[in-house]
């Protein structure tokens, strides 16, 4: 098989003494849209954050666009090319919605994304642009986190929990946007619990259960009581 764009071999990733992950292997294909979902304290995040060069992995490798980057500095993966929408959104908030927005774009790479399509993909961003980051609602300010890792023009955007605390119909509405986000051709790797959503937007899943693949295959083709058992552990 040719090399994917991402590929996460076998790692082992720790905590101190405490291993959250125990031989996690997935594999993200050129604009591919790949769910990683899960109970809590799965090691979803865990994952994640090691892909994104924010932890190490003891053991195993990743490798992205054909190059190793299991052990680089997280300042380094994203000139590399890949960004994170993190977990609770962290957007700045002393800084307007769009400075933090520009703050995406320091690591100097080029690519399709600008604020101007930033403010098309999501035009309540622009009717807000000045105003501190914490005048937004929850489902803003998780689109201003996410055009935020836009603005740094990634291959590969990780996306860690997008419907964390927000209600059904931002959910929808965030969800709607994705096609236009991978549109030119990105990959995307999002960590779900909510198993429905996850199912319809990835080609392919990935069910960690306890720091461990405990189910993969195309989302099509896994059934509920699959996923139920992976899940749960049943």
């Amino acid at each position: 098989m040719p090399e994917p764009l991402l590929g996460v071999n076998g790692i082992d990733v720790y905590y101190g003494d405490f291993q959250a992950l125990f031989g996690v292997s997935l594999r993200v294909e050129a604009g591919q849209v790949v769910a990683v979902i899960g109970a809590n304290g799965a090691g979803k995040s865990t994952l994640l954050r090691s892909i994104a060069g924010l932890m190490h992995p003891r053991r195993g490798d990743i490798a992205f666009d054909g190059a190793p980057s299991g052990h680089a500095a997280a300042f380094d993966v994203v000139k590399r090319g890949i960004a994170l929408v993190p977990e609770g959104r962290r957007l700045f908030p002393s800084l307007t919605v769009e400075e933090n927005l520009k703050i995406g774009a320091q690591s100097g790479r080029t690519g399709p994304w600008s604020l101007e399509r930033i403010y098309k993909l999501f035009p309540v961003l622009a009717e807000r642009k000045h105003l501190p980051a914490t005048a937004l609602s929850g489902g803003q300010q998780q689109m201003a986190a996410i055009g935020r890792a836009l603005m740094s023009n990634p291959k590969l955007l990780l996306c860690d929990e997008i419907s964390l605390g927000l209600a059904p119909i931002i959910v929808r509405d965030i969800y709607a946007q994705l096609p236009a986000i991978v549109g030119d051709g990105m990959s995307l790797i999002i960590v779900e619990q909510d198993i429905a959503q996850a199912l319809k937007a990835a080609a392919q899943v990935y069910c960690l259960q306890e720091g461990r693949i405990a189910l993969q295959g195309p989302a099509q083709t896994l059934t509920r009581e699959a996923i139920s058992a992976a899940y749960f552990g049943v």
